[in-house]
């Protein structure tokens, strides 16, 4: 694989153009679902300015979700549907968008530097298959523009991965 050349952005939305751009090149020339997951959160963490922790849960079992690919320290393995971000976006099956983690309740704080985060189900079939999780250490890091972006990345990610080998792989995890 050739490295990414990275250039100057003018604005968000040619940021998140170029990242999707980049994520269905990776995407579409792999087959493989952990591979790409692996690379799409490294995509992600080289291009995105100020975070700290960025990738994936993915569904694992009733209202749970389990650790996957992810860039950043050690993350919390097991989450529930029941709190936290990511569960709340899973039970929802909405974006969740804090810009303080510390004001919503029932946070999970895997990383104490997380100052706000914003979180986007994936969903196959009307079907949660996981979240992609991305946290920072800047108060009201994430806005609208972002939301509107990741949602059009984690639309990739849908289309190009095998969720079917994911939800296999995931079914076999003991809970």
């Amino acid at each position: 694989m050739e490295s990414i050349k990275i250039p100057e952005f003018k604005n968000k939305q040619e940021l998140y153009r170029f990242m999707n751009m980049r994520m269905v090149g990776l995407l579409s020339s792999e087959n493989d679902w952990l591979a790409n997951l692996c690379n799409a959160s490294a995509l992600m963490n080289q291009l995105m300015e100020e975070i700290n922790w960025i990738g994936f849960y993915l569904q694992n079992g009733k209202d749970k979700l389990i650790l996957g690919p992810f860039q950043g320290k050690p993350a919390c393995v097991h989450l529930s549907y029941e709190k936290g971000v990511c569960g709340t976006a899973a039970k929802t099956k909405e974006v969740q968008l804090v810009p303080d983690v510390h004001a919503f309740e029932g946070h999970v704080a895997c990383d104490e530097a997380s100052q706000s985060e914003i979180v986007i189900p994936l969903i196959v079939d009307d079907e949660v298959v996981g979240v992609l999780d991305i946290d920072s250490p800047v108060l009201n890091r994430f806005d609208e523009e972002d939301k509107e972006g990741l949602e059009k990345i984690t639309e990739t990610l849908v289309k190009y991965l095998d969720w079917e080998a994911v939800k296999e792989h995931c079914s076999k995890i003991p809970e």
